[in-house]
């Protein structure tokens, strides 16, 4: 822990006080959490992002879009506009966040929408998509207003839960208790080659509950760049790469392509930053001072949704979720409580 984390410890006592105060009152239906016959799918964590919410999201929507009608609800963060918005040939990464223009861009016959408030979202879907048969939530554990049927919480290999600190000393937005509400838990971000032994070992550290079961998932980069053409990875070979992030852990990313052996000059910006007229011309000068023959602007597709108006000849690297083991586990699990639910049966 850092000096200012040192510093700031007390701070987390109150902060926990107040989170563990609305949770009890949830807990003890004290305050109203609405539940509804609609399969609701839940993907959160307990810490402030890097969990890989935007894959895991992504990995169930490949999962049950050709079987099921499926909508995306999302709070849409730091987007433009209020309330209510169902993703559209209108929309971009501005008015509905760039997370969910990701999910539209990338997934034609699901419905995306945006809302702060949960429980008005799914109304909402139901009234304008009265044919959806599951309703994915993404990012919405601490919206206690409304009970997922399913709670799947997200904990980065790098960064377990159970060995993180409360804000504003530590990442997490309350306490780890809090991951008893999950029925499924997902380390993240793992290596590829993560051994038994070593996910046994995590296991403890965790201590799920007896109706908790753990999964190991890890990072698949695309072996394609893609923005205005494709450029296999491969042919980089010898070229340099000006890597632009506007996410909240980009370092899977660097020692991805460290170990690829491609050099690589990296401009960071915070998490789901919006992209100014003068960022781009940063961008635009720290990549002309790249001297070598073979150069390219690199960043991820979660930022390219924000820049590519901005910075047309730009490329982004694809991600996806990839279990270790037990996958069709998983798959299982998420089918079965989607065809028992109450709508679906």
């Amino acid at each position: 822990m850092n000096f200012i984390r040192k510093i700031a410890f007390p701070f987390s006592f109150l902060y926990k006080g107040i989170t563990s105060l609305r949770n009890y009152l949830f807990d003890n239906n004290l305050l109203k959490s609405t539940e509804f016959d609609i399969p609701t799918i839940v993907v959160g964590n307990l810490s402030v992002g890097g969990t890989g919410k935007t894959p895991q999201i992504e990995y169930l929507i490949r999962l049950l879009n050709e079987k099921y009608k499926v909508a995306v609800l999302s709070r849409g963060y730091k987007r433009k506009s209020t309330g209510f918005v169902i993703a559209d040939d209108n929309s971009n990464a501005e008015t509905i966040g760039d997370e969910p223009y990701q999910y539209f861009q990338k997934f034609k016959n699901i419905t995306v929408c945006v809302d702060a408030d949960r429980v008005h979202g799914v109304n909402q879907i139901l009234i304008n998509r009265p044919k959806t048969e599951v309703v994915l939530l993404d990012d919405a554990f601490q919206h206690r207003k409304i009970k997922g049927g399913l709670n799947i919480l997200l904990t980065s290999f790098g960064n377990l839960y159970s060995e993180d600190y409360l804000l504003p000393s530590g990442n997490l937005r309350e306490s780890s208790t809090g991951a008893k509400r999950a029925q499924t838990i997902i380390v993240t971000k793992c290596p590829e080659k993560l051994t038994e032994n070593q996910q046994l070992e995590i296991s403890k550290k965790l201590n799920p509950k007896a109706n908790q079961t753990i999964f190991f998932s890890t990072i698949s980069y695309d072996s394609v760049l893609k923005g205005v053409n494709n450029i296999a990875l491969e042919d980089l070979n010898g070229a340099e790469i000006l890597l632009v992030t506007g996410i909240a852990n980009p370092t899977p990313l660097l020692n991805y392509l460290k170990n690829k052996n491609i050099k690589c000059r990296h401009l960071k910006f915070k998490d789901h930053h919006h992209f100014t007229d003068k960022d781009i011309a940063t961008i635009k000068e720290e990549f002309s001072k790249i001297t070598s023959n073979k150069k390219v602007v690199l960043t991820t597709e979660k930022d390219y949704v924000r820049i590519f108006a901005k910075l047309p000849n730009v490329y982004y690297i694809a991600i996806k979720t990839l279990f270790i083991n037990h996958k069709e586990d998983f798959d299982n699990l998420i089918n079965t409580y989607v065809e028992s639910s109450t709508r679906n049966c």
